[in-house]
C-alpha cells in the first residue's frame, strides 16, 4: 500500500500510521503474561500473582510500550517505502474517531533538505602559510632553557630585576578594607614574565630584600576578579627573598638532558625545527580549513531542520554545563539553560555538517585507507614512541572515527581551495602562534 506523505511547511511532513487494535491487544496480553511470571505482590508467591492484578496494575504502561514499539516499526517501514530521509524524531499524536478495529496516529516530522551549492569560483579565500625561522628556533630553545633553569639567592644589597624570582608578602585594601585574594605570604613570581599586573611588577622592580613599600594599583575594567575589576587598591609589599636565574648552556649535555637522539647542538636545533614545522603545518591547516568552511557556508542554500538544530543546542548546552562543572561550579549539571543561547552556533554547525556531508557524497571525498595511515603517522611522530601511539589509534574504533572525520575535512578543504579564488598570505611565525592561541 502506497504511503501518502503530506507536505506541511518547508521540510515538515506528515503521514498517518494505523495499528490493528487486535494486534496491539494480543501483544499487550502476551507481555503481561510474561510479566506475571516474575512480578511480586504482597500475599502472593512469585509466579502466582493473579493475571487480573497484573493487568490492572501494569496494563496501561505495557499498552503504551507496545503502541510505541509498533508505531516505531510502522514509521520506519513507511519512511522507507516513501524513500524519506527523516531528520530527527517524529512527533506522534493519536487521531480521534476512525474505525474501532484500528488505532490511527499522525506522525509529523522533518526531512533532510536539498542542498544547492553556489558558484565557489566567485568566492575569495585567503590561504595562509608560514615558515619556521632561525629566530623561532632560538626562541623555542630559550623556552626549553627556562624550563630547566635554577635559581640562586642574591645578596642583601641586590635590587630585584627582570628574570629574578622574588618571594614577597603582600596585602591589598580597597577603601581601607581587605578583599578576597588580596593577601599572601611567601608568594613567589618571576619579574618580567607577566605573571602579575604590570603596575605590581613595576612597584617590586628595584626593591631589595627586607624592604617594604606601599603603592596604589588600579585593577583593569576587564580584570578576571569581578569584585575588584575597575577599582583601585593600596598594596603593602615586603620583599623576603630575591633569587637570580641560572640558565643551562646550550651544549651537548643540555641536548642529552632533553632526550635528543643526536645529542649535539645541531641535533637539538634540528629536532626543534622538526617539531615546530609539524606544529606550523597543523595550525596553518586549521586556519585554511576554517576559511574553506566559511566559503562553503557562504554559497550553500538550504533549509535547516529544526529538529537537528534543537538537538545540537542540547548538545552544546550539555557541553557548557560540563565545562562549568569541571571548573568547580556546584550543581552545574542541573543549571537551566535556554536553547536560544546556543542557536546561532548550533545553526552554523548543522548547516556546515549538512553541506560537508552532501559534498563528500557527491564528490566522493571519503577518507582513503592510505590517508588515514599517513595522518596517524604524522600524529604519532610528536611522541617518544610513535609505534605505540599508532597502535593506540588503530586499536580503537572511536579514535579511528575521529581521525577519519579530520581526514574528510582535509579532503573537503583541498576541494574548496581548488575551486575558489585564492589569495596567498605568508604569516610570520609569531603571528601564526598568537592567532592560534587567541
Amino acid at each position: 500500500m502506497a504511503v501518502t506523505v503530506e507536505t506541511l511547511e518547508k521540510l515538515e511532513r506528515r503521514i498517518t500510521l494505523t495499528l490493528p487494535a487486535a494486534a496491539v491487544n494480543t501483544e499487550v496480553e502476551k507481555r503481561l503474561k510474561k510479566l506475571s511470571r516474575t512480578v511480586k505482590a504482597d500475599g502472593f508467591r512469585p509466579g502466582k500473582v493473579p493475571f487480573s492484578y497484573v493487568a490492572q496494575r501494569y496494563g496501561a504502561s505495557v499498552h503504551y510500550e507496545v503502541v510505541s514499539d509498533q508505531l516505531g516499526e510502522a514509521f520506519a517501514k513507511a519512511a522507507s517505502e516513501a524513500q524519506l530521509k527523516v531528520a530527527g524524531l517524529p512527533k506522534l499524536s493519536q487521531k480521534d474517531g476512525g474505525a474501532e478495529a484500528e488505532l490511527a496516529f499522525d506522525a509529523t516530522f522533518e526531512v533532510y533538505p536539498e542542498i544547492k551549492l553556489g558558484d565557489l569560483s566567485a568566492v575569495e579565500v585567503e590561504r595562509v602559510s608560514s615558515e619556521v625561522t632561525e629566530q623561532a628556533i632560538d626562541k623555542t630553545v630559550d623556552i626549553l632553557r627556562k624550563q630547566r633553569r635554577t635559581f640562586a639567592q642574591r645578596g642583601a644589597e641586590a635590587a630585584a630585576a627582570d628574570d629574578d624570582r622574588v618571594t614577597i608578602d603582600f596585602e591589598g585594601k580597597i577603601d581601607g578594607e581587605p578583599f578576597a585574594g588580596g593577601k599572601a605570604e611567601g608568594f613567589q613570581f618571576i619579574l618580567g614574565e607577566g605573571q602579575m599586573l604590570e603596575a605590581f611588577e613595576k612597584a617590586v622592580r628595584g626593591m631589595k630584600t627586607g624592604e617594604s613599600k606601599t603603592f596604589p594599583l588600579a585593577f583593569p575594567e576587564d580584570y578576571h576578579g569581578k569584585d575588584v575589576a575597575g577599582k583601585e587598591a593600596d598594596f603593602l609589599v615586603t620583599v623576603k627573598k630575591i633569587e637570580a636565574q641560572n640558565l643551562p648552556e646550550v651544549n651537548e649535555a643540555f641536548a642529552k638532558s632533553l632526550g635528543i637522539a643526536d645529542a649535539t647542538v645541531e641535533g637539538l636545533r634540528a629536532d626543534v625545527r622538526k617539531n615546530l614545522e609539524r606544529e606550523v603545518k597543523f595550525r596553518v591547516l586549521a586556519q585554511n580549513k576554517a576559511a574553506a568552511m566559511d566559503a562553503l557556508v557562504k554559497v550553500a542554500e538550504l533549509d535547516l531542520p529544526k529538529a537537528l538544530v534543537d538537538e545540537e543546542c542540547e548538545r552544546l548546552a550539555q557541553q557548557f554545563r560540563e565545562r562549568l562543572k569541571s571548573q568547580g561550579l556546584k550543581d552545574a549539571d542541573k543549571m537551566p539553560l535556554q536553547n536560544e543561547m546556543f542557536t546561532p552556533q548550533a545553526e552554523r554547525r548543522v548547516r556546515l555538517g549538512l553541506v560537508v556531508g552532501d559534498l563528500v557524497r557527491t564528490e566522493q571525498l571519503q577518507a582513503k585507507p592510505e590517508q588515514l595511515q599517513k595522518h596517524i603517522e604524522e600524529l604519532s611522530q610528536s611522541y617518544e614512541k610513535p609505534a605505540d601511539v599508532m597502535r593506540w589509534y588503530l586499536g580503537d574504533r572511536n579514535r579511528m572515527a575521529e581521525v577519519e572525520a579530520i581526514v574528510i575535512e582535509n579532503n573537503v578543504t583541498d576541494f574548496v581551495l581548488a575551486k575558489v579564488k585564492v589569495s596567498d598570505k605568508a604569516l610570520p611565525f609569531d603571528e601564526l602562534m598568537a592567532q592560534a592561541q587567541g
